[in-house]
């Protein structure tokens, strides 16, 4: 098979993506976060709903909001108050996807020096999500309350086509389910509509190349352990 330029780079976008866990201090040009959002807009959504919707943080903004998480999280009795509005999780856990889950936790914590024991550290690394890792731009998406879960399908298509259109660009992202917990101070904070429920968050910038945590790259079951072919 012979692979053409094209397809080499679209495979080493796609390839080359993974959550990053820390970023530098280094802006990105709205120019370039408006071009990824309109490439990524070309995502297919069913009868053309396009039913994504998405706040852009920078400066004070991110500031502000992950000051207000942050405040709510570091309190325990608080944070029991605040729970996600829908299950990103199963709600019971079973082979093989607790022990992926458990291994990439595991993995994270053994870079990053941090023991079983270590509940104070585990937590504060957790709670860098609220930070958005400390990357220049997070983003907030959300999705009217009407649509269904086939329009949830087409939202995951329009958010792997922001990761992979950062990536073409030098980007970097960290797709973050962590915020659905606090979508009521989201909501707040940034003033959603009743009508919008939050989707998810994520970072977007320029990985920091000298932390550890970047060096995380969780691995993949081989395409003949998901796929039959029949003929």
């Amino acid at each position: 098979m012979i692979i053409s330029p094209q397809q080499e780079a679209v495979d080493a976008a796609i390839a080359s993506r993974h959550s990053i866990r820390a970023f530098l201090d280094k802006p990105v040009e709205r120019a370039d976060i408006e071009r990824i959002l309109e490439v990524a807009a070309r995502a297919p959504s069913g009868t053309n709903t396009q039913p994504w919707k998405v706040y852009v943080l920078s400066g004070q903004a991110k500031q502000s909001l992950s000051e207000a998480i942050l405040a709510v999280n570091a309190d325990p009795e608080q944070a029991r108050q605040h729970t996600e509005e829908y299950a990103y999780y199963p709600r019971e856990w079973i082979s093989p996807y607790v022990d992926r889950r458990r291994k990439v936790g595991w993995d994270l914590y053994s870079l990053l020096g941090l023991t079983r024991d270590n509940k104070a550290g585990m937590a504060a690394q957790h709670a860098r999500n609220y930070r958005f890792f400390d990357a220049p731009v997070g983003l907030i998406f959300t999705i009217d309350r009407i649509m269904e879960q086939g329009s949830w399908l087409d939202y995951g298509m329009f958010l792997q086509n922001i990761m992979v259109a950062a990536r073409a660009r030098g980007l970097d992202t960290c797709p973050q389910a962590a915020f659905t917990q606090y979508h009521r101070v989201i909501a707040q904070q940034l003033g959603l509509p009743e009508n919008e429920m939050v989707v998810c968050g994520m970072a977007l910038g320029w990985a920091d190349p000298g932390r550890i945590e970047n060096s995380l790259v969780t691995e993949r079951v081989p395409v003949q352990d998901f796929t039959q072919f029949r003929e």
